[in-house]
């Protein structure tokens, strides 16, 4: 007999992972809404031509590849399967594959319906992505984003707002973060200062793994690269500066790291009116692997939790013109919700009240006080509570243990002195207190606990 088991990188999410999921989603979800966004949602599978040459050499290779229908090797050329040359044989036995992140898709459904919208479009997606990456802590397979982009507008009062929200969603998640705010064009002018424009990605790329592989590690990936030491050391002392003043005597020559300069000045300008919850800071050493950025970008950290970055995106100039139109420009951040979620269950941030699988049980006795419990049982669910009625009658002790279980903060009971009254009598499972309700009161009374909780 086969054991069953997951593939590696997915996770299989139970009732109370889904309520604490579901919660993260649901605060995520109002912020954006409360900001003007609309919902999306895309295929979780793309044409591979939609997918690839998007995301850099890197995020290519992890790209999960979906192969043709039916005798995908019937029409493959014999001398390539012959050669093994996997690169070149994708092409021929897989033409689609599952979508790496949400903004290529958004970026691909915009120019297919750019008729039908209208400009600055402002769209949140919640959806699962994949990834062929290896698996480790906070990283996963499969895992869901929670994204908003605005596209079509150039104003950098989009950058500021989705700073806002980031601030936003996670004070009503009580996560303390950082977020950290950097521009692809001050690092575009690092490159020119230290003379090698042309070079730009590849100094990028390196930049970007600096929280993982440090200082040594970015040197000795741009020697392996070809970069000469007194661009290194060039690029070194150039990331020691900690605010985009400091940048400006270094960028006199580079009219595109004075412009990022500026556009940063703005977009702090703006949060100066402001009010934030968190720390907004400038990173120098923010770079951000995806190629399609090209403006601000942002990172987000938790603070006081080891975690990798739990939020991240950027300004794309013409993510759509790859797609052939051109000329819109975007912006747009992601939530990581599984990291998120693993930083709330390490911090014990979940309200208690999510582990309350319904909000009542109702135990009876015998066949007539189990048919009252359900006349009960449904006129509660009509005023929106969550009710379940215990499907056998008989034993307390048996149903009050089940209630236990389920975390029922109630339990009513229908015995006949409550259906001749018209009421339940009420036990509260964490004070102990026992009293009788009619079904309005028992109404009032769950909802006042709940708003205490």
């Amino acid at each position: 007999m086969q054991k069953p088991g997951l593939p590696e990188g997915t996770r299989d999410f139970g009732p109370d992972q889904v309520r604490r999921r579901t919660y993260i989603f649901d605060t995520i979800r109002s912020v954006f809404v409360k900001f003007g966004f609309q919902p999306l949602e895309t295929p979780a599978m793309e044409n591979l031509s939609t997918l690839t040459g998007k995301y850099g050499e890197e995020g290519d290779k992890l790209l999960f590849k979906v192969l043709n229908n039916g005798d995908f090797l019937k029409t493959a050329d014999d001398e390539l399967l012959q050669s093994r040359d996997s690169n070149k044989l994708t092409a021929q036995i897989a033409k689609r594959g599952l979508r790496y992140d949400l903004t290529v898709p958004f970026a691909r459904y915009v120019v297919m319906n750019r008729g039908q919208l209208t400009f600055p479009f402002k769209r949140y997606q919640i959806q699962p992505v994949w990834r062929a990456d290896r698996p480790q802590k906070g990283r996963y397979r499969e895992f869901f984003q929670c994204d908003a982009d605005v596209i079509g507008s150039d104003s950098l009062l989009f950058e500021a707002e989705l700073a806002l929200i980031y601030d936003e969603a996670f004070a009503r998640l009580k996560v303390p973060v950082k977020i950290k705010i950097n521009n692809r064009k001050i690092l575009f002018g690092i490159a020119e200062a230290a003379g090698i424009p042309d070079q730009f990605m590849t100094m990028t790329v390196a930049i970007d793994k600096l929280d993982k592989v440090g200082l040594e590690g970015v040197r000795e990936e741009l020697r392996q690269r070809g970069i000469p030491e007194t661009a290194i050391a060039k690029i070194e002392r150039i990331l020691e500066n900690t605010s985009p003043d400091q940048l400006l005597e270094a960028f006199a020559d580079s009219p595109t790291g004075l412009s990022g300069i500026s556009e940063l000045d703005r977009v702090f300008q703006l949060l100066r009116k402001t009010t934030l919850h968190n720390e907004v800071v400038f990173d120098i050493t923010l770079a951000r692997g995806l190629s399609y950025y090209t403006g601000c970008i942002f990172e987000v950290s938790a603070v006081g939790y080891e975690m990798g970055s739990i939020g991240g995106g950027g300004r794309y100039a013409d993510l759509t013109g790859v797609f052939g139109v051109g000329g819109l420009s975007g912006v747009g951040i992601s939530f990581g919700a599984d990291r998120i979620y693993d930083v709330m269950e390490g911090l014990n941030l979940f309200p208690d009240t999510l582990d309350n699988s319904i909000q009542i049980l109702i135990a009876s006795f015998d066949e007539a006080t189990h048919d009252y419990g359900f006349q009960c049982a449904m006129k509660l669910r009509a005023a929106g509570l969550s009710v379940e009625l215990y499907p056998e009658f008989g034993k307390l002790k048996k149903q009050f243990e089940y209630a236990a279980k389920r975390n029922a903060p109630f339990v009513a009971i229908a015995g006949d002195q409550e259906m001749a009254a018209g009421v339940l009598t009420v036990k509260n499972q964490q004070t102990g207190d026992q009293q009788a309700f009619t079904i309005e009161e028992l109404v009032k009374q769950v909802l006042d606990f709940h708003q205490v909780a």
